[in-house]
């Protein structure tokens, strides 16, 4: 018999993290850790004052105005989405595909997952009349959805989903009265910022949406975990965030005290984490694309990435070469492309894709060099791509999928 869930692949234990930065770590941030390193307690359960009171101007800074009550934090966005999945209780709904955590969060706690489809344009927010239908679907078969948990900027799409699909999708949750979790994470590293227009979902339904950022996305490296949420500035709110405080206090899920030092610092947003965050955003975008075009010239599909670190492929038309290769399902495919690229290639069924369907998510951060100089040198090029390391990565990229183009 196939294997398709072969020893050392488990869906929870083996799943993907955040693509990362792949890039130092700036030296102000640094500092900031060391000189709280003398300071080995953690922050109170749910964030420090200073660590909230920059959530707050984090937020403010975005057209969320939040007051430090209505605010969380825990040692990254995994347990909060914990957290408030037992808090508010019932079965949960996600896209298809969706990040790599979000399933087993709810599973964990004996909830029912129910993926529901996204539109062909982007990922991250599902199809409204889907959804409906979904709802409808689980009620009839006697679940009991509370929960929709959605990302404009998605991962691991990839893509930035236009604000009319967000206002349709968030009036279809409201109609349904389901809660929304907007993870934000990846919100600040969209590509092209003045021309791509990202809206929050608490914008449009602020009494129904908890927004979740996790800063291993935009700010801190992932071994730093920490996390913020935003709750609504309701009764039920209240009740909601006091109810999530007990989970993480149960959990024990504080923040060392070093890291939320470094977290209350890229939240404040001096001009150091702006300018890095900024010229992160660039490299990676510039070598995103560039991979989509190697991706799509050898004839697989793929949207053209708008946000993150990584790029999502569907490499289903190439399927007769990988057969060859011995590769049928997404699994398979996931071992043969890490092999091949010498990086991470996690396979779709890892986000709740099909795992017949041939898709992969593929990260930007190993092409951007092998050695810290070289990392370095790619944030600070005007012109990254014309580095000789970063066509190296290209090219060796680019031809491990040249040869199963269809002839």
């Amino acid at each position: 018999m196939r294997r398709t869930e072969p020893e050392g692949h488990g869906p929870v234990r083996y799943a993907p993290p955040l693509p990362d930065q792949g890039l130092p770590v700036p030296v102000g941030l640094a500092a900031r850790l060391s000189a709280a390193a003398d300071r080995p307690d953690a922050e109170p359960t749910g964030g420090g004052p200073a660590l909230l009171d920059a959530a707050c101007g984090y937020w403010e800074r975005r057209g969320l105005p939040t007051a430090p009550e209505r605010v969380a934090a825990a040692p990254g966005a995994p347990a909060l989405l914990l957290a408030l999945t037992a808090a508010l209780g019932g079965d949960v709904l996600v896209p298809r595909p969706c990040a790599a955590w979000w399933a087993p969060e709810a599973r964990a706690l004996g909830r029912s997952a129910f993926h529901v489809a996204t539109p062909a344009e982007c990922g991250g927010v599902p199809d409204p009349y889907a959804l409906l239908e979904t709802v409808r679907r689980v009620r009839d078969e006697g679940g009991d959805p509370r929960l929709l948990v959605l990302c404009v900027a998605d991962d691991p799409t990839a893509t930035v989903a236009p604000p009319e699909l967000v206002h349709e999708t968030v009036e279809a949750a409201a109609a349904e009265g389901l809660h929304l979790v907007s993870d934000e994470t990846w919100r600040d590293t969209v590509h092209e910022p003045h021309g791509t227009v990202l809206l929050s979902p608490a914008e449009m339904l602020p009494d129904r949406v908890t927004v979740v950022t996790d800063l291993g996305g935009p700010f801190l490296p992932l071994g730093w975990p920490a996390a913020v949420a935003r709750f609504p500035d309701t009764e039920a709110g209240t009740g909601l965030r006091a109810r999530v405080l007990d989970v993480i206090t149960a959990l024990g899920a504080r923040i060392a005290t070093p890291v939320a030092a470094a977290a209350t610092y890229v939240l404040d947003e001096p001009a150091e984490v702006t300018a890095r965050l900024t010229a992160s955003v660039r490299v990676h975008a510039r070598v995103a694309a560039a991979a989509h075009h190697a991706v799509t010239a050898a004839g697989a599909l793929a949207l053209p990435p708008r946000a993150g670190r990584h790029l999502y492929a569907d490499l289903g038309p190439l399927s007769p070469a990988l057969t060859e290769r011995g590769v049928r399902d997404a699994q398979e495919l996931e071992d043969f492309l890490t092999a091949r690229l010498g990086m991470p290639a996690p396979g779709g069924h890892r986000f709740g894709d099909d795992l017949e369907a041939l898709r992969v998510r593929l990260p930007t951060s190993p092409l951007l060099g092998a050695t810290a100089e070289e990392r370095d040198e790619s944030l600070a090029s005007p012109e990254p791509l014309e580095l000789p390391h970063v066509v190296r990565a290209l090219t060796l990229f680019g031809s491990a999928f040249d040869d199963l183009r269809s002839p």
